[in-house]
């Protein structure tokens, strides 16, 4: 489908990979409903961006932690829109909210991780699925490493939750494919403006170093573009036979072998 004149819902776009997305969807004239949870001078800021690309947009606050709140998005949505042709599933509380390893995660704080992102895609879903005609496009944001891995102690509770989502993709891919609306999922790697930028100094250094060295083959980090370019692709009218789909847009990063060294595999 054209994007010119479509309508999307970006969750969690006042800022970082939510905003590198609203602004390529904008960029390409669709109208983009802007979310955010906090911060609505950013969103405000992210809002203005996106009429310099010619293309325009509204500001809506909700908590996604809370399905009632979920379903008011969405009613808003669609007294100001009327309809959606495309959404994407990207917000996350931050981290201090779900934080922790395995051993000491409260329950309130795995709550917090599942309630923002499997419960909420579920009934956001079912929400958008009455204001999207046939041919939409769904789009998750996720961290498929975390659902792998067990290294990252501090990620299990958002982990569980992306891995619980990026299986809704695959059942709701099933459900909605006879309506034409595709539902998939994007893995990205690290990206800069992202929940990289709230770890400690040092931390992000040791981690761009790491990327830089060769740990992603193509030799640095994402930025929130790189992801919005993704996006952008899902969503065009070729991308129509890709479905169920969890997509790693890492720069190859997800393609090197943590059981060799790095001088071995960059040959």
């Amino acid at each position: 489908m054209s994007l010119d004149g479509k309508h999307a819902l970006v969750t969690g776009s006042s800022r970082g990979i939510g905003r590198g997305i609203a602004l390529k969807l904008g960029g390409k004239g669709v109208k983009v409903a802007i979310h955010y949870h906090k911060n609505e001078a950013a969103a405000k800021d992210t809002l203005a961006k996106l009429r310099k690309l010619g293309s325009d947009g509204i500001i809506i606050q909700a908590d996604i932690c809370r399905p009632e709140e979920v379903s008011r998005l969405f009613g808003r949505v669609k007294s100001e829109f009327g309809k959606l042709d495309v959404f994407v599933s990207n917000a996350r509380p931050d981290v201090p909210e779900f934080y922790q390893g395995p051993m000491n995660i409260t329950l309130d704080q795995w709550d917090t991780a599942l309630n923002s992102q499997a419960k909420a895609f579920l009934v956001a879903v079912r929400e958008v699925c009455r204001m999207m005609d046939d041919g939409g496009r769904i789009v998750a944001i996720t961290y498929a490493p975390g659902g792998r891995t067990g290294s990252w102690q501090s990620w299990v509770g958002m982990g569980a939750a992306k891995s619980a989502m990026e299986s809704l993709c695959r059942y709701f891919a099933v459900a909605l494919a006879k309506r034409g609306i595709t539902v998939n999922a994007i893995s990205p790697g690290w990206i800069e403006d992202s929940v990289l930028n709230t770890l400690p100094d040092a931390v992000q250094e040791m981690v761009r170093t790491w990327h830089r060295g060769g740990w992603t083959p193509m030799g640095r980090l994402g930025t929130p573009a790189d992801i919005g370019n993704a996006v952008a692709l899902l969503c065009s009218e070729e991308a129509g036979w890709i479905t169920g789909q969890v997509i790693a847009v890492d720069g190859g990063s997800s393609l090197m072998d943590a059981g060799l060294p790095l001088e071995i595999q960059r040959g």
